[in-house]
């Protein structure tokens, strides 16, 4: 019976069931180790694979996800999403995270307050240039949705990309 050289659980086979680790394979009365001179099978594989190294699973990193994924998140619900970020604590210390924290939250605060003047200006014009406004609008909400898309992606690829005025505010808060 083996035993994990790492968490110290029982293990059967040569990876440890709980934590992943490699577990030395102790030897057979030949002198030579069981399995000796046999290639690693490959998941994806259905036999040996020569020169193949032995699967290992990814180390967990401490804070549970990476902090272009964590940025990229931040703006998908927008202000939920940046308030959650910027709540929980591993990712509040990274400034990469807050940064995009923070511009998603005035990113999004800026679309909402653009949509409360366009309903008021909307309800003081008449009908006809109420429609004008409407698809107009309408263009500025696309303009605005590859822009949301836009910043998930630049957060996702590592980038700190600034919006222009909203950019500045966010870097001065994170």
């Amino acid at each position: 019976m083996a035993f994990c050289p790492n968490c110290g659980a029982e293990v059967q086979g040569r990876f440890c069931a709980k934590c992943g680790a490699a577990v030395p394979v102790p030897p057979t009365a030949g002198g030579a180790a069981a399995g000796a001179g046999v290639p690693p099978v490959t998941p994806m594989s259905s036999g040996p694979v020569p020169g193949a190294q032995p699967y290992a699973p990814p180390a967990a990193t401490a804070a549970g996800m990476a902090d272009n994924v964590a940025g990229a998140l931040c703006y998908v619900l927008g202000l939920i999403t940046g308030i959650i970020f910027l709540a929980l604590a591993p990712y509040n210390q990274s400034k990469f995270v807050r940064f995009h924290a923070f511009q998603s939250i005035f990113f999004h605060v800026a679309w909402i307050a653009l949509w409360i003047v366009d309903m008021i200006i909307g309800i003081v014009l008449p009908w006809a240039l109420h429609l004008l406004l409407s698809l107009f609008m309408l263009v500025i909400a696309l303009g605005g949705l590859a822009v949301w898309i836009f910043l998930i992606i630049k957060a996702y690829g590592g980038d700190r990309f600034k919006l222009p005025i909203i950019g500045d505010l966010a870097e001065k808060q994170a």
